[in-house]
């Protein structure tokens, strides 16, 4: 029996770079399992387009789908845009069978890649000393979206032993900006922010800015295409195949 097809499905952004890492992310995905099939996709902004993919599995003869948002919360794009995506596929192909799993989500376990991409970061600048650090996020309208990165920012604080604040680029305070200089206003002057982002883009573009006017000795890349979020990806894959198991 073939597996069922793995879509990784992208949000999609007018930024290039977005595009380029998911296309890394998943060749990640590929490298540890060579055996299935696996397809980038994007909801929408960039291509492939999710209906293009499925399109295309359907003709080379898949009829089970599981669907990887690569979200980083469950806002509006989860629980949204993706059913919404999946229902206009399976009414076009009747008979196909598609899962979505969770969304990569806030994994401790990514608290290793910020600490990675911090090291690059403060090499760079050659910076040695830490006494405060900013985990910023996009941000959503969803509270609980916003709170589940707050509580990463403690855990990852409580970790370095080092005060963190949580910043989000759109939809709630603070500012990556208002973060460091609420920060430095408490005396504090060597202050770095992690961009809890999966790929380049505008909003990650907005937060170094914003950080980086504000005093903070250095910002972080996103998360991309690293292995512990490849194996991500094919761990939410792992339990939507076995859903699609019939019982």
């Amino acid at each position: 029996m073939t597996a069922p097809a793995l879509v990784a499905l992208a949000h999609g952004s007018r930024d290039p770079r977005s595009a380029a890492t998911i296309t890394a992310l998943v060749a990640e995905v590929r490298a540890m399992r060579p055996d299935l099939r696996i397809e980038p996709a994007f909801l929408e902004l960039s291509k492939p387009t999710f209906g293009k993919v499925v399109d295309k599995l359907v003709r080379a003869g898949h009829d089970e789908i599981v669907v990887v948002p690569l979200l980083l919360t469950e806002a509006h794009h989860a629980t949204v845009d993706v059913p919404r995506a999946i229902a206009e596929v399976t009414e076009r192909h009747p008979g196909l069978k598609v899962r979505a799993t969770d969304v990569l989500g806030l994994e401790p376990r990514f608290l290793e890649v910020l600490d990675e991409r911090m090291r690059e970061a403060l090499r760079a600048a050659r910076v040695r000393e830490l006494d405060a650090l900013v985990l910023a996020a996009a941000g959503t309208s969803d509270a609980l979206a916003n709170q589940s990165v707050a509580r990463l920012a403690r855990l990852w604080g409580a970790h370095h032993k080092l005060p963190v604040t949580a910043a989000f680029a759109s939809a709630a305070p603070p500012a990556a900006g208002e973060a460091v200089r609420a920060f430095r206003a408490e005396g504090r002057r060597h202050i770095a922010v992690a961009s809890l982002f999966l790929a380049p883009g505008f909003l990650p573009d907005r937060v170094s800015e914003l950080a980086l006017e504000a005093g903070a000795v250095a910002v972080s890349e996103p998360l991309g295409a690293h292995p512990e979020v490849a194996r991500t990806v094919l761990a939410r894959y792992a339990v939507g195949a076995v859903e699609l198991v019939p019982v």
